[in-house]
């Protein structure tokens, strides 16, 4: 089975419906710039409502110091941690295994630098200029094809209903995330879209 993130959730009402739909993790943004950024508070009141399931909350951040990062864990009630940023190897290092970095992919060369990060978790997301994610842009899936056999990768980037089989059918990765193809608008979640991404992540497997 590909595990499923729906990043960007924004309302209790909305991770409540993508964890019964089969999400196995949701992503919540605190990033000052993204239009899908929450409180510490609505982060809190969404944690506590999938207490029950076996959803993972994640939390979204970008170049937060490391105190700043394990008090938003603390406050937000969060599962772990995504570093969507500029940041170093040596930031993450002191937050394994709670963590994971996000990087962004055009060439080799960036590749090269995302092995340069510890931990068992990687997310590969699409590298736009002036962005750090959730741009609905995809990026060359070839490029990631071997780290998706040497990490836990989550396959991020312009993913969307129509395209998800695709992809997992070429890169196989242990994850696929998705925000923007899933949304009627920013932030709001379009739950027949949720269902259809869950399925088609998956049509390999019922084949």
């Amino acid at each position: 089975m590909v595990h499923v993130k729906i990043c960007g959730v924004t309302t209790v009402d909305d991770a409540r419906a993508c964890a019964e739909l089969g999400a196995s993790a949701i992503g919540l943004n605190f990033v000052p710039s993204s239009p899908r950024r929450v409180t510490i508070e609505r982060a809190r009141e969404i944690a506590r409502a999938l207490q029950s399931s076996k959803v993972l909350v994640v939390g979204v951040v970008a170049d937060m110091d490391v105190d700043a990062m394990r008090a938003l864990v603390r406050d937000a009630e969060l599962g772990c941690l995504q570093l969507h940023g500029d940041e170093k190897p040596e930031t993450l290092a002191p937050l394994l295994p709670h963590a994971y970095k996000a990087v962004r992919i055009a060439t080799k060369d960036d590749v090269a630098h995302a092995r340069s990060f510890g931990g068992e978790y990687l997310l590969a997301d699409a590298k736009v200029t002036g962005a750090l994610g959730g741009t609905g842009e995809t990026f060359d899936w070839s490029l990631v094809k071997d780290l998706a056999r040497e990490r836990k990768l989550t396959l991020a980037g312009g993913l969307r209903p129509d395209n998800v089989a695709q992809a997992v059918a070429e890169v196989d990765p242990w994850c696929v995330d998705v925000a923007s193809g899933v949304e009627r608008a920013p932030g709001i979640k379009d739950l027949d879209a949720v269902r259809a991404f869950i399925a088609e992540a998956n049509v390999r497997r019922r084949r």
